[in-house]
């Protein structure tokens, strides 16, 4: 199985259709938030199981604010990360991805690109794809694939 992980894109949709001509075939594709309008065309390119949630900056959307599912065997917590404070620090996201039992929490917001295991949680943010922050200033994305033995593996990708 693979998964894209995508975020912030802010209506911008060239380097998000770059991203799936790069990677495609994918299984699912889950965007943390700062879509800005464009969720329908985003699922249309993908082409699978999507899952997104709203952004701070996703005005009058009816996109849900978090979401649970599944990815294999593992318990997924999304939500944009604003409102556990992000920017701040990652305790607050951290706590609230153990009180429901995630193995992994996906987030956004901050433009930069987290891949960390703290406590029992892998906090996974892909950065963004139009407005990058972290040095370098490379627009990201994640990729997370299961193996054939259920064996999740996730890394950093750039354009």
């Amino acid at each position: 199985m693979k998964v894209l992980v995508v975020s912030d894109t802010h209506g911008r949709i060239g380097n998000f259709m770059e991203c799936i001509r790069k990677v495609s075939p994918i299984d699912m594709l889950i965007h943390c938030g700062d879509i800005e309008g464009q969720e329908e065309e985003i699922r249309e390119m993908a082409g699978c199981e999507t899952h997104i949630v709203s952004g701070n900056n996703d005005y009058f959307s009816s996109l849900p604010r978090e979401e649970e599912f599944m990815i294999g065997n593992y318990r997924a917590f999304l939500t944009h990360g604003h409102g556990y404070g992000v920017s701040m620090g990652l305790d607050r996201l951290v706590d609230e991805g153990e009180a429901r039992g995630a193995d992994i929490v996906f987030f956004g917001h901050t433009h930069r690109p987290v891949n960390e295991k703290i406590g029992n949680v892998r906090v996974l943010n892909p950065g963004s794809l139009s407005y990058p922050r972290q040095e370098g200033r490379d627009p990201s994305y994640m990729l997370l694939e299961l193996d054939q033995h259920g064996k999740l593996f996730c890394g950093i990708s750039y354009l």
